[in-house]
């Protein structure tokens, strides 16, 4: 081998040496680049200055011992040095004596060194994309994207919804007929035929009944109270218990449109019901009242008015809102306005009242 080469045995030895030296320090060279990448990828930016000074300070060290190693063996004399050995390590290995000596070997670690070289330039490239990027430098399809906030769309769709129902609601109430507006519009002219002012009574469940007291203290001149017992209560009341009272002693003309109704309701429990409740008034109470206070009643409804007589009087019911003489002279007549349409509620009653005179 020696003859071979053309260099002493115990030449060959110290090639060899150097050469083990020289991978090892490649290998540590290596493991510590790991490291530094390691590190960097780890930093925050509260860290990152410490970091770099550390990365730095330890591969200064290794290079420092490294060069010592190579000085101690060489005895001061290295021909090819640690920065040198990464450029002449590229050249063609079929030239050099190493490569000679050690039969090709050197060749396929000058490439394994080559490709690790390559790998830890791109982890220094990584380790300074993660140190050195924000969150906002990063492509928009890596960022996460936000949590949608479910409550809101649940209430942008109920308002949504609430918002069609309220459009088809009106779309229909477009299409319906102004039930309140025909029934005012077919009031005009009656009430203008009537030549009185309308008042207008607290739709209170009592109105019926407030606008017959209306009728009498004002039209009549009566007072509505005709028993003792009825002395202190409000006008209404009173009212309502001379209905009751006249309907109770009269059951044979009354009991007749309860049994033709679907209310199951017997004479006596409905009487009780008109005294004391706010049960509202119908036909029967006009009836009884009329009789009871011996008055006519004349209702304006329907776009027709109608003349309501105590019983055994021979007149017929009149259709139109001329009162005879013979009613002037005989009895007075209460003047009321009834309005099915006209009141949230429902049905309503207004007193008439004669015109104001100045």
């Amino acid at each position: 081998m020696a003859t071979l080469a053309g260099i002493k045995p115990d030449t060959a030895n110290l090639m060899e040496s150097i050469e083990e030296i020289r991978s090892r320090h490649r290998r540590e060279l290596r493991d510590l680049q790991g490291r530094i990448t390691n590190k960097k990828k780890n930093a925050t930016k509260k860290t990152r200055k410490g970091v770099n000074d550390e990365c730095a300070a330890l591969e200064q060290s290794i290079r420092e011992r490294h060069q010592a190693e190579l000085l101690a063996v060489t005895g001061g004399n290295v021909d090819n040095d640690e920065d040198k050995s990464d450029n002449e390590d590229q050249k063609d290995s079929k030239e050099s004596p190493r490569n000679i000596l050690n039969g090709g070997a050197q060749e396929e670690e000058d490439k394994e060194v080559d490709a690790d070289a390559d790998a830890d330039a791109v982890a220094d490239k990584l380790a300074a994309a993660s140190i050195g990027s924000s969150v906002n430098e990063l492509p928009q399809q890596q960022q996460q994207p936000k949590k949608r906030n479910r409550q809101k769309d649940r209430l942008a769709r109920r308002a949504a919804e609430m918002e069609e129902q309220a459009s088809k609601a009106q779309e229909e109430a477009s299409h319906m007929l102004d039930h309140k507006a025909i029934e005012q519009e077919k009031m005009k002219s009656l009430l203008a035929a009537s030549g009185r002012d309308e008042y207008a009574i607290r739709p209170d469940g009592h109105c019926l009944f407030s606008a017959v007291a209306d009728q009498l203290a004002t039209v009549a001149g009566r007072s509505v109270q005709l028993v003792p017992d009825d002395a202190g209560l409000e006008p209404f009341r009173v009212v309502r218990h001379v209905a009751a009272r006249y309907m109770k002693e009269h059951p044979d003309d009354f009991a007749p449109f309860l049994l033709a109704s679907e209310d199951g309701v017997d004479l006596a429990a409905y009487v009780e019901k008109i005294r004391n409740t706010v049960l509202w008034g119908g036909q029967m109470e006009l009836m009884a009242l009329a009789n009871a206070y011996d008055v006519c009643i004349q209702v304006l409804h329907d776009g027709r008015s109608e003349l309501i007589r105590p019983a055994g009087d021979t007149g017929d019911t009149g259709t139109t809102v001329t009162v005879t003489d013979k009613d002037k002279e005989t009895r007075p007549t209460l003047w009321l306005v009834y309005y099915r349409h006209g009141y949230g509620l429902g049905e309503h009653y207004n007193s008439l009242r004669p015109k104001a005179t100045f």
